[in-house]
């Protein structure tokens, strides 16, 4: 019976091609389709009946390397785990359909063939969800990484002085990076002066509040001085209601009067040239 359906999906592959893509693109919920260019969804759909031949004919390593490389392209073109699966679904309908339809099966034997299929592609559509999901979760992983990395920099912005801005939530594990960073930065740049922004972050709590006085206190270890910018209203008043001690520190409102103190800090200021 494989070979049979083997034959059938090689013998009628454009057209059962053709159907199936009809039937991707005729659901309503798959916009990511509509944005696509087309010769992207014809090859991808192509690849698909690919792997599905690959595996009906026993090809065990072609068919494992060709399902990683196909699940890896489809997580870089988005496309949701929901069309996966309709996909999957569909292919099934459609060779079942097909195969009635030109008489390779009669309606007495329909029931078993459709069981062989259904028996056929259970595994092998779990097998491309797993692949897909275990794409998915490493691609964002990768992702958070290269966020996390680039969320919490530390900028010279003039000889001696360091401004590191913080945007978003604050995290036990971005507080690592921030403290990693941080004390890295000063020790390369040779700064004198750190000012930590916190104009970006939403909400500082009793966690937030510890976690910058940590960066704080290991700054000074290094030998430079930490300058907390950025308190905007709602967060000093926020500050003042949790008791969060920030006496040692230096605060200011704006980044401009911290850069400002942070010139006269290391010896310098800011004036006016007359034209």
């Amino acid at each position: 019976m494989y070979n049979k359906i083997t034959g059938h999906i090689e013998e009628h592959r454009d057209e059962l091609e053709n159907i199936w893509k009809e039937r991707l693109m005729s659901d309503a919920d798959s916009r990511i389709i509509d944005v696509m260019p087309q010769h992207i969804f014809e090859n991808t759909s192509s690849e698909f009946f690919d792997i599905i031949l690959l595996n009906l004919k026993d090809k065990e390593k072609e068919y494992k390397e060709m399902l990683s490389y196909f699940s890896d392209k489809i997580v870089r073109l988005g496309w949701p785990v929901a069309l996966v699966v309709k996909g999957l679904r569909e292919f099934v309908h459609t060779v079942q359909e097909n195969l009635v339809r030109y008489g390779s099966i009669d309606k007495e034997n329909e029931g078993e063939y459709l069981e062989l299929l259904d028996k056929w592609m259970t595994p092998v559509s779990n097998e491309i969800i797993q692949t897909y999901a275990e794409t998915w979760e490493k691609t964002v992983s990768l992702q958070k990484m290269a966020l996390q990395e680039l969320s919490a920099p530390l900028i010279p912005v003039v000889d001696q002085i360091s401004v590191m801005p913080l945007v978003g939530t604050i995290d036990t594990e971005r507080a690592r990076l921030v403290m990693e960073n941080l004390l890295e930065g000063v020790v390369s740049h040779r700064a004198e002066v750190v000012l930590i922004d916190i104009t970006g972050v939403p909400v500082v709590d009793t966690m937030v509040a510890h976690h910058i006085i940590q960066a704080a206190e290991a700054v000074h270890l290094v030998g430079a001085k930490c300058m907390l910018v950025g308190i905007r209203p709602e967060i000093a008043q926020t500050i003042v209601n949790l008791g969060i001690d920030l006496d040692r520190f230096i605060t200011t409102s704006t980044m401009k009067k911290g850069v400002e103190l942070a010139l006269e800090m290391t010896g310098r200021k800011i004036v006016e040239l007359e034209g």
